[in-house]
């Protein structure tokens, strides 16, 4: 006899509430998208044995294992344990599956430790932030991609961090070829400038992505030995007002960006709607409820940017927005 099923401590515990009546699935994480083949094959074992034998390959870089019979889901969690230790996956208890799924799984590019256009190891950025903020089920987005080329697209999530260096340029490497010139031209923003034989870079115009670092033949240029960032805030898809993250601070660093995220979930806690569905409101729309200001002083609450730091302090968002009169023909 099938027993009854708690929905909201289903979803809770990571399991996705099916429309096949008595089936649901089960959400594997995986922060910023990299996991071992070991743990591949674990979860492609508990498809087989529990679930359709399929394995669903999530937006955020997560798996979902589909058609697990409810009843089945003790057992499930049991077996995810291997994967869950392998992660580094925070649990309340072992063997109970994941504690929380309100804070979404953290998306990242592959960055610096592979793509060549990397300015920071976007993987170990994202399991520091997962080990801080995991678990917990505020509705949060958060994404790193390495460079400004924006491969993880973290302009739809909450918070997005994309990774900047400053360009050291040694003059006596120099050889004058122009190869950074025409790639920044190319593919970037067209900052570089040749006078009098040597390279000038308008600081104004520069969006510290290392494309001249990538295609200089001599090393004449090479990052900053300081990582530093791009914070954008607060896009989000959905039903209302869909938007894309607009800047917020360019020049940041990794210790700023640590606090901000972890002063949004208190002001979350603060301010969120007592009558949300299940404790879910998007962080956007509380900011839109609250004010910005109140937003960015919750957030910079013991901040302290680097000198070279330039925020915005001061967003507007555009957006698609419905009139929802009802006297329109």
């Amino acid at each position: 006899m099938a027993r009854d099923i708690n929905i909201k401590k289903l979803k809770k515990n990571a399991f996705r509430y099916s429309k096949h009546r008595g089936e649901t699935g089960s959400r594997v994480r995986m922060p910023g998208g990299l996991i071992s083949a070991k743990s591949l094959e674990r979860i492609a074992e508990i498809a087989d044995e529990y679930g359709d034998g399929t394995v669903f390959l999530t937006s955020r870089q997560g798996v979902e294992i589909h058609g697990i019979a409810m009843e089945d889901m003790d057992e499930v969690n049991l077996k995810l344990q291997q994967i869950i230790d392998d992660v580094q996956t925070n649990q309340e208890e072992k063997d109970k599956g994941y504690p929380a799924s309100g804070t979404r799984n953290i998306v990242a590019c592959p960055g610096s430790r592979i793509c060549p256009f990397g300015c920071y190891d976007t993987g170990a950025f994202a399991r520091k932030m997962e080990e801080m903020i995991f678990p917990n089920n505020l509705h949060m987005k958060i994404a790193f991609t390495g460079c400004s080329n924006d491969c993880a697209k973290v302009r739809m999530d909450d918070f997005g961090i994309i990774g900047m260096t400053e360009p050291q340029y040694d003059k006596d490497r120099c050889i004058g070829c122009e190869q950074c010139i025409k790639y920044c031209d190319k593919r970037s923003v067209g900052a570089l400038s040749l006078v009098n034989g040597k390279i000038e870079r308008d600081t104004n115009l520069c969006i510290g992505c290392g494309v001249c670092i990538t295609y200089c033949p001599t090393r004449a240029w090479t990052r900053s030995k300081e990582h530093y960032f791009r914070v954008v805030l607060l896009g989000r898809t959905g039903k209302q007002n869909p938007r894309l993250a607009e800047d917020f601070i360019k020049w940041c660093d990794e210790e700023s960006i640590m606090k901000m995220v972890k002063n949004c979930y208190a002001y979350v806690e603060e301010y969120i709607d007592p009558e949300a569905i299940e404790g879910k409101e998007h962080v956007g729309y509380i900011v839109d409820r609250t004010g910005f200001d109140e937003f960015y002083k919750w957030i910079m609450e013991g901040v302290e940017l680097p000198e070279k730091a330039e925020v915005a302090k001061r967003i507007y968002w555009g957006g698609k927005r419905y009139d929802r009169s009802n006297n329109l023909k």
